[in-house]
């Protein structure tokens, strides 16, 4: 962890939802003027989509030790490199992972499935912002939640987050139904081993649950919306939130614990907003002056 150069990690599993926190955090980076510096955890991966499918052709019997939540199909030494230099000296290295929904670096020449180039972090930003899959993995070998000053958890209930990942990856990617679902159940042990544990590690965790029936998440539906929905909020330290100040600005939410508030799903931006904001002034008030 860095005072001088803080690192905020958003961690969850494909199709959980870290997007939408990020959003959140790139408005407020925007309103507040922080320069971050916005790393893709895919960027991390070992292989491109070709080169797995190329592997999967000849090897098939890796197709489950190589899913994308495995420490062997990502660069996980690259990614805690980076960590570690920039919690000591504000740089590093990075690179981006080319997906559908990347119109511009599609229309620049990349195919999807592919990466860039690996090159510097913007100068002189004020912190480094990390979405993806092991923002909190700890592993015999590695320890990347170690260097991380805010680590936030994005976890649906698991019901809701293959339903959005099916509902994503046959939308925006082409995939078939039984693909993604091919994919959730191969992914499964990884699942359980290196992203899970994650969500112990976190500082905060939202958890979205439905109010509406997903007992069979592989039936063709849509995403429950937000109205459909509630968010479970779990903080790790509850005596540093002010939550009579959270309950007075959030219609409607409660406490189902000493350290859980729970907010209504069209009430989750607010809250985010709320919670996160501080939280974001305080890392930056705790630099040095350089």
């Amino acid at each position: 962890m860095s005072r001088e150069y803080p690192i905020i990690a958003v961690t969850g599993s494909s199709g959980a939802g870290t997007t939408t926190v990020k959003r959140t955090f790139e408005r407020m980076f925007a309103r507040e003027d922080v320069h971050a510096a916005v790393v893709d955890g895919d960027a991390f991966h070992r292989y491109t989509r070709e080169e797995l499918a190329r592997i999967f052709r000849e090897e098939p019997e890796r197709k489950d030790e190589l899913s994308h939540f495995a420490v062997e199909a990502n660069l996980l030494d690259e990614l805690e490199a980076l960590f570690l230099e920039y919690g000591e000296q504000g740089s590093g290295t990075y690179r981006h992972y080319i997906h559908a929904e990347d119109k511009q670096m599609i229309e620049a020449g990349y195919r999807v499935g592919t990466f860039t180039e690996w090159q510097p972090l913007p100068y002189g930003t004020d912190l480094l912002f990390y979405e993806g899959l092991h923002g909190g993995l700890v592993t015999p070998e590695h320890d990347i939640a170690r260097h991380v000053d805010l680590l936030v958890g994005v976890a649906p209930t698991i019901n809701l987050e293959w339903i959005q990942k099916i509902v994503r990856d046959t939308k925006l990617r082409g995939h078939s139904q039984e693909a993604v679902i091919d994919t959730i159940l191969g992914r499964m042990d990884d699942y359980v081993r290196y992203i899970q544990p994650q969500f112990s590690r976190t500082h905060i965790n939202f958890q979205r649950v439905p109010t509406v029936d997903t007992s069979n998440p592989f039936e063709v539906q849509d995403i429950p919306s937000d109205a459909e929905s509630f968010a479970v909020i779990r903080f790790r330290e509850p005596a540093t939130v002010d939550f009579p100040y959270l309950l007075a600005m959030i219609p409607d939410a409660f406490m189902s614990r000493p350290h859980t508030l729970v907010v209504p799903g069209a009430r989750v931006s607010l809250a985010m907003e709320l919670i996160l904001a501080p939280l974001v002034r305080h890392l930056l008030a705790q630099r040095r002056f350089r």
